[in-house]
């Protein structure tokens, strides 16, 4: 099983980025999914998270209104649209799947299937 996300970048405070995630899931609307990230010195945390339908997401206080997660259970895709970006938000972002969680699980051990991670970079 793979999770190949894609989309980070540098990109200016204020800007726009969009990653993406595709998994080699063939069960994929089965797992709910979330996106994570991790800062510089800092502990991995959960930003987003969207229902098996997707009809249904979760966001971190911090990205509330500003990142928007989606997924195409036809493509085994998510993504996660950031916009108004801010220095802050700078971070490894990993995708990862979960069968078990609850939506909004934040909880990385209940996340059984994680990408490798893509470096979002935004400067002052």
């Amino acid at each position: 099983v793979q999770l190949q996300a894609s989309g980070g970048g540098l990109v200016q405070a204020g800007g726009s980025l969009g990653l993406s995630c595709v998994a080699s899931l063939r069960t994929f609307s089965l797992f709910v999914m979330g996106w994570f990230r991790q800062a510089p010195g800092k502990e991995r945390e959960l930003v987003a998270t969207i229902s098996r339908s997707g009809g249904l997401t979760t966001y971190a206080d911090s990205v509330k209104g500003r990142f928007t997660i989606a997924r195409d259970n036809a493509k085994n895709t998510v993504t996660l649209q950031m916009n108004i970006l801010k220095p802050e938000d700078t971070a490894i972002y990993y995708c990862a799947a979960s069968s078990t969680a609850t939506l909004g699980a934040s909880d990385a051990n209940d996340y059984v299937y994680w990408g490798r991670g893509t470096l979002v970079t935004v400067s002052s």
